[in-house]
């Protein structure tokens, strides 16, 4: 689990986005997006949250990655903060204990299209679900072109969150609950709150792997494009709970992959989407994470590629290294102009590799299904 909710101020105040690299606005919206809360309250009253904000920030270059194009990570770590910032509001919205978000879950988020430097991308958030102990929040990012006015839509996401204390960071404190317009949304939520509790729960039974470094190994092979990435928990990472923000996380998972699938390739790659990302533990200041990708599987034009985080306490901690976060991540290859490229063929050696290997082109084809019949759906509907 990741510590969130950093730059958030009092109850109803106003928020910014953390860490941006440019301008930076949370604006609370007083309409109530699809039942999801009421309206904000006055500033440092306790009473309902706003049913939603929207963070902007202008894209600069220190935010490009290779192809001219905004990393991946930024925009992961914008949707963090927009969820964040929301969830924390709403969970200190009444009286009672006070609290910050922390960040449990992203669910599958695709890279509709990129972000270019000098636009401004737009995060909306809004609460649609809440538990006795979590809260739901979708997340909607739109790039605006400030010289033409042009926007479209980039990304949708969905995050969840628990309430840690603020007195007791192992202390998950109650949800304040949250008015629906129909009873529907209210069923609809808690069917997803329990087929993500249930995913979570498999995928962290499943997170013993470990990557071994390879000696000479041969070009497409799983070996030869395996990343790590070490970093130091230090204080501008963390939250007011002494803890990493999931935003911060993301954008170093969405680096290594990025850098694995660069070496499959030898190409510029962008991400075109990643699968729910699983935060199953909190990582502390003072510890030393390694951020560990490797290759699983290859279609024609994509890649999926295994990401996990391990934390390592070794700063007045006796605890053992242990997994915090794990997810996959899909990229693709592109021309200088743009343009899609064949992916050369993953070469997978040992049964391991292979049986990723199946389960991962089982989740392309399962995607890939879901897409068509997305499609399918919205066709018939015109």
């Amino acid at each position: 689990m990741a510590g969130s909710g950093g730059g958030v101020s009092g109850r109803g105040g106003d928020a910014s986005g953390r860490g941006g690299a440019g301008p930076s606005a949370a604006v609370p919206q007083r309409r109530c997006g699809r039942g999801a809360g009421a309206a904000m309250s006055e500033p440092g009253a306790a009473g309902p949250s706003p049913a939603a904000i929207q963070v902007s920030r202008i894209m600069r270059p220190d935010d490009a990655n290779i192809a001219g194009n905004v990393h991946g990570g930024t925009i992961l770590k914008m949707i963090e903060e927009a969820g964040a910032i929301i969830s924390t509001r709403h969970c200190n919205s009444q009286a009672g204990e006070p609290c910050v978000a922390a960040l449990a879950r992203v669910e599958r988020t695709d890279f509709l299209s990129p972000v270019c430097i000098g636009e401004v991308a737009n995060v909306s958030a809004e609460i649609t679900y809440t538990s006795r102990h979590s809260v739901e929040v979708q997340v909607n990012v739109m790039s605006e072109n400030i010289l033409t006015g042009a926007k479209k839509v980039t990304n949708k996401a969905t995050l969840w969150y628990v309430p840690l204390s603020l007195k007791n960071v192992n202390k998950v404190v109650e949800v304040p609950p949250i008015q629906y317009a129909r009873k529907e949304q209210e069923d609809e939520g808690k069917k997803r709150y329990e087929e993500q509790k249930l995913d979570r729960l498999e995928t962290k039974q499943r997170n013993g792997d470990v990557i071994l470094p390879v000696i000479n190994p041969e070009p497409h092979t799983v070996g030869y494009s395996q990343s790590s990435l070490i970093h130091l928990v230090g204080p501008s990472d963390c939250t007011l709970l002494g803890f990493v923000h999931g935003g911060v996380t993301m954008k170093l998972m969405d680096e290594v992959a990025g850098i694995v699938a660069a070496r499959h390739c030898k190409t510029n790659i962008v991400t075109a989407s990643v699968d729910a990302i699983n935060f199953h533990e909190k990582i502390k200041k003072g510890c030393v994470i390694t951020v560990s990708g490797r290759m699983t599987f290859t279609s024609n034009k994509s890649m999926e590629i295994e990401v996990f985080v391990d934390a390592d306490p070794f700063v007045d901690e006796p605890r053992e290294r242990y997994r915090a976060v794990s997810a996959f991540f899909t990229y693709v290859s592109l021309s200088k102009e743009g343009k899609p490229l064949p992916v050369p063929q993953l070469l997978t050696e040992t049964e391991d590799e292979k049986r990723r290997f199946e389960e991962g082109k089982g989740r392309y084809l399962q995607t890939k299904a879901k897409r068509q019949a997305q499609m399918q759906q919205q066709a018939a509907q015109q």
